[in-house]
């Protein structure tokens, strides 16, 4: 008798366990909120002087805010530009959000590196593009992504 109960808490013990890493491992499946399931693509537009790549770093339907790490390149000239009042998102309808913030260094230099945030777009259109005006001579750079 008192085998039989021996047994049978090894048993449930195991089968607790199991449970546990079942779950443990499905909760590291799935992302956080806010956070894209898959990663965004990387865009780059490479008109001379100067290179820009953009790649979204939190974005979607459940984001407060629509961040984007935004390079900018170049090997003749300086990077003035006020990225605050060069950049706008543009939603399927028309609609242009301007940033609120820029998490990188100000003016100047052949390279700068940063974060350009917006205020989350709502609703979620079905695409959003990122306008960049006016740097390095080029009148508009477009980089887009499909949402739904």
């Amino acid at each position: 008798m008192k085998l039989n109960k021996i047994i049978l808490a090894v048993i449930i013990f195991v089968a607790l366990v199991l449970v546990l890493l079942v779950i443990s491992r499905n909760d590291e499946e799935t992302p956080p909120p806010g956070q894209p399931a898959a990663t965004w693509e990387t865009k780059t537009d490479e008109r001379p002087p100067v290179t820009v790549t953009v790649t979204p770093v939190e974005f979607g339907s459940g984001s407060k805010t629509w961040k984007f790490d935004v390079v900018f390149d170049t090997h003749s000239g300086s990077l003035d530009d006020n990225i605050l009042t060069a950049a706008s998102l543009i939603d399927d309808k028309g609609n242009a959000y301007q940033p609120i913030s820029w998490e990188g260094p100000g003016p100047g230099g052949h390279h700068r590196e940063g974060v350009l945030v917006f205020s989350a777009v709502k609703p979620v259109s079905s695409f959003i593009e990122l306008k960049i005006k006016n740097v390095g001579g080029v009148a508009e750079r477009l980089f887009r992504w499909s949402l739904k």
